[in-house]
């Protein structure tokens, strides 16, 4: 259990991480957060107020798809947000080109990974990621290409609302989906057989 509640709260705090790269390596935001960035441009509220509203009002889709919330949807509403905010205080504006480079493809990965700890800890996916897992298992669908689906919709949103848009965008959104495929497996935590019982003598 603690190694599960480990895995869940360093993922969500590295997906707050990988959102505030992506922010300060302005070369477009992942899809997500373009529809977030609109909205606070929009609003002009800070881009982790934006993630935890968003969270709560994703969390309605689920009821058609039967997903029940657990620790981890719960947890992943606030602490994003939270960790997004934090994240933006320590990084400082970046100039150079191939730094900024460097930390948009830092921040696809690190997403990635983030994810499915968090998935793979088995607390509950996130709102957004319940969309997800939900679709994937209503309809069969691949993960990868209900991933991919889901992501360009937010975009387009995103857009028209005056997010940030550029090659970090295309960049996570055609790449986010095989990389989850991949990493979801090495972190999905798996009950331990319970040790053989001795034969009772009557």
């Amino acid at each position: 259990m603690l190694r599960r509640l480990l895995q869940l709260y360093i993922g969500l705090s590295l997906y707050g991480l990988s959102t505030a790269m992506f922010v300060r390596a302005d070369l477009g935001a992942d899809p997500w957060n373009v529809f977030h960035l609109g909205v606070a441009k929009l609003l002009g509220m800070d881009i982790g107020t934006v993630i935890i509203l968003t969270g709560v009002l994703v969390l309605l889709l689920w009821i058609p798809l039967r997903q029940r919330p657990g620790l981890g949807t719960i947890s992943n509403v606030i602490a994003i947000g939270l960790a997004a905010d934090v994240a933006l205080a320590f990084i400082p504006t970046i100039d150079s080109l191939m730094a900024r480079c460097v930390l948009l493809v830092s921040a696809v990965i690190v997403n990635a990974l983030a994810t499915g700890m968090y998935i793979g800890a088995g607390f509950g996916a996130g709102p957004r990621d319940g969309l997800m897992t939900g679709i994937n298992a209503r309809t069969g669908w691949s993960v990868r290409s209900v991933r991919t689906a889901i992501e360009i919709s937010v975009l387009l949103t995103g857009c028209l609302l005056g997010g940030t848009f550029g090659v970090g965008t295309v960049l996570y959104a055609l790449s986010i989906g095989p990389l989850i495929q991949i990493c979801l497996p090495w972190f999905r935590q798996r009950p331990r057989p319970l040790a053989p019982q001795p034969e009772r003598v009557v």
